[in-house]
């Protein structure tokens, strides 16, 4: 770290080589100049890195990413639009920005798989609809009928009780019970389409 702070020094003749030098000759190649920017440039790229990103891990990840694309593509600094610190900050800034976004598309795709996971299959919601349905023709159906038919086929079929059961409830004699039910039953077949 001492030469970094002589590379940014006091600007004397005999100072080392400012930024926008030691890129120019990185950008031919030269790995001792790389090696004297990394050390002036690591530690504010860390900053700016971590300041975006908040993880430590995440955050060393991208800054090597970020010092490995200053080597890499060294050339394309133009002195003439601003100071190579600035252009490799914002190299720095934007890969961090990257970073957020892709963790983010990443989360959003992790939530919609786990909602899409959740969601019942297509099958299971046919039926869920088609069963809802039936119920209520039965309801429509039922309510068509007799207030004695609706009694003996309510008693008999959804309360589980025999004929003779249904007929002593209802102070009827059992053939009347019968007659009933297999009126009633008819007339539920008729309304519900069903055939024999």
């Amino acid at each position: 770290m001492r030469e970094a702070a002589h590379i940014v020094g006091s600007g004397s003749p005999e100072a080392a080589p400012d930024l926008q030098e030691l890129l120019a000759r990185v950008a031919r190649g030269d790995q001792d100049a790389f090696a004297r920017v990394y050390d002036t440039v690591a530690g504010p790229v860390l900053g700016l890195v971590r300041s975006v990103l908040r993880d430590p891990a995440q955050s060393e990840e991208v800054a090597q990413e970020v010092l490995v694309e200053v080597w890499r593509t060294a050339a394309r600094f133009r002195p003439e639009r601003g100071s190579g610190m600035t252009w490799i900050m914002t190299l720095a800034h934007r890969r961090a920005v990257d970073r957020v976004r892709s963790t983010q598309a990443s989360n959003d795709r992790e939530h919609k798989a786990a909602l899409l996971d959740r969601t019942p299959a297509f099958d299971e919601v046919t039926e869920q609809v088609e069963a809802r349905l039936e119920r209520e023709q039965v309801r429509r159906c039922m309510r068509g009928l007799t207030e004695l038919q609706h009694q003996s086929v309510t008693l008999a079929y959804y309360r589980g009780l025999t004929y003779r059961e249904v007929a002593e409830l209802l102070g009827l004699p059992l053939g009347t019970v019968k007659t009933r039910l297999r009126d009633g039953l008819i007339r539920l077949r008729d309304c519900l389409g069903v055939t024999a």
